[in-house]
């Protein structure tokens, strides 16, 4: 007897409306089990995997890949009567199809609940789902290294689903010049996400590809010479590849707003006409900072994380925060008040394949120097791999943008919506420095401070933008203000 419900689209953040399929995990006719992973979906914020709440076959994919949908939209069908020796019941009620909810704290994967528990208590459930008693046993988290590969193949099924037939491969393929075997035509696609959707936007199959990345990963280039119609590049021992020529690439490429993209496109727009920005600058004299972030990397506190000057401005900004607490609060418009927050959740706007996201470290004014070196290093980490959730991009209170890691000096940076001030961080260079009334040539860089003028008045302004000068100048500031 076939008993057929439908999946509808989650709202796995705060206040989500839609978001892009980016990937499915499953084709119908697929035996799939709860919990199992579904489909990978790019939300404004984050890629996401959803979780199928129900135990059966695959009836239907209701949205294809690349395509936009509400929440609420249904996305895939399953048969939960027709499937042999899968559970004959949802996973959860039919009154609790989409139920916004804010994301669970202590998640492992985005949309699911990741602390272990005892059989027959709580398991893990979608979130928005709310819980059931099973004793259905949580996936097997992964290393950060299978998360990265996994990343680019087929999620594997739960622990208790029997493993998928595996297809031999072709023997001794052809090695690319960075030592690894291409992805072989025929069998897996190696592909990140973004490369997927590139791909699929530019009309391209995957499948068809011999990949030139690490493992045999299908990459930017390997699409980009696809789309244009000339062979991929093949690379002995010693060569380095040349990139294709634009007279090798079509005159024009149009490329769908979505996802990242779309979000950041809206939202500085908004910042930028609603808040009244102004923008300060200050040229400082960085070599002690840049002495003091060498001599941190030699104590043992600091052995296992990587230091870099970026540390010494968030632990500066940190202290010109409790300074002067007005620069780290938020305009409400429909209230009529200004929030002054005493807490600081420091964001690090970090350029990813997907586009601008601006994740945070919660609570940064209570950790450590060491802890606070870890959780930017494992802000960058997430940020790079993709799997930044909702909730580490969501409720920022003050920014750090470090554009000088792309060699330039400044820049005028736009407020991150609802925050007060940003700070940008410029390269550090050696340049002519009067010392002592000599000149001595000093590693020096350009702060610049945005900041909302409804709230931030020039004089406050400026003194947060000199006091964090300051203490680049001179670190043991930090320890006599702080």
């Amino acid at each position: 007897m076939s008993d057929l419900k439908e999946f509808k689209l989650p709202d796995v953040g705060e206040g989500l409306t839609e978001a892009d399929i980016v990937r499915w995990h499953v084709k119908p006719g697929d035996q799939v089990t709860i919990n199992q992973i579904l489909v990978e979906i790019e939300t404004a914020k984050a890629v996401v995997e959803l979780p199928s709440p129900y135990a059966g076959v695959v009836a239907d994919l209701l949205v294809p890949e690349g395509a936009t949908a509400d929440v609420g939209t249904p996305i895939i069908s399953v048969n939960i009567g027709g499937s042999a020796g899968a559970p004959a019941q949802p996973a959860v009620s039919e009154a609790a199809d989409v139920v916004p909810a804010a994301p669970i704290q202590g998640a492992v994967e985005p949309g699911m609940i990741g602390s272990p528990a005892p059989k027959a208590e709580r398991q893990a459930v979608l979130v928005g789902y709310g819980v059931k008693l099973g004793t259905t046993s949580r996936r097997a988290r992964k290393s950060a290294a299978a998360r990265s590969d996994s990343a680019a193949v087929a999620s594997a099924a739960p622990r208790e689903a029997p493993p998928a037939p595996v297809t031999p491969l072709p023997q001794a393929p052809e090695r690319a010049a960075n030592g690894s075997a291409p992805a072989t035509i025929g069998g897996p696609v190696l592909a990140k996400p973004p490369v997927r959707k590139m791909a699929k936007d530019l009309g391209v199959d995957l499948a068809g590809l011999q990949g030139t990345g690490p493992n045999g990963s299908i990459t930017r280039d390997d699409v980009e010479h696809a789309a244009a119609g000339v062979a991929g590049p093949r690379l002995v021992p010693g060569e380095i590849a040349v990139p294709a020529r634009m007279a090798s690439l079509p005159r024009e490429e149009r490329i769908a707003i979505r996802g990242v993209r779309k979000h950041t496109a809206a939202a500085v727009s908004a910042s930028a006409f609603t808040a009244p920005h102004v923008t300060e600058f200050l040229q400082i004299d960085m070599t002690e900072t840049m002495t003091a972030t060498a001599r941190l990397r030699t104590l043992p506190e600091f052995a296992e994380v990587r230091v870099s000057p970026l540390l010494l401005v968030a632990r500066a900004l940190l202290v010109a925060v409790a300074r002067h607490p007005m620069i780290n609060a938020t305009w409400d418009e429909a209230a009529q008040e200004i929030v002054v927050k005493h807490y600081v959740n420091l964001g690090i706007a970090a350029a990813t394949d997907r586009g601008l996201v601006v994740p945070n470290v919660k609570d940064a004014q209570t950790l450590t120097l060491p802890d606070l070196a870890r959780a930017l290093a494992q802000l960058a980490q997430t940020a790079r791999s993709g799997k930044a959730t909702p909730g580490d991009l969501s409720g920022g209170t003050i920014t750090i943008t470090n554009v000088g890691i792309f060699g330039v000096d400044t820049g005028t940076p736009i407020l991150t919506p609802g925050e007060a001030a940003i700070l940008a961080f410029g390269q550090v260079k050696d340049s002519p420095w009067v010392v002592d009334g000599e000149l001595a040539v000093r590693k020096v860089c350009t702060l610049a401070l945005s900041f909302d003028h409804r709230i931030v008045d020039g004089d406050l302004g400026s003194a947060v933008l000199r006091d964090v000068g300051a203490m680049l100048t001179d670190p043991l500031r930090m320890l006599a203000w702080g």
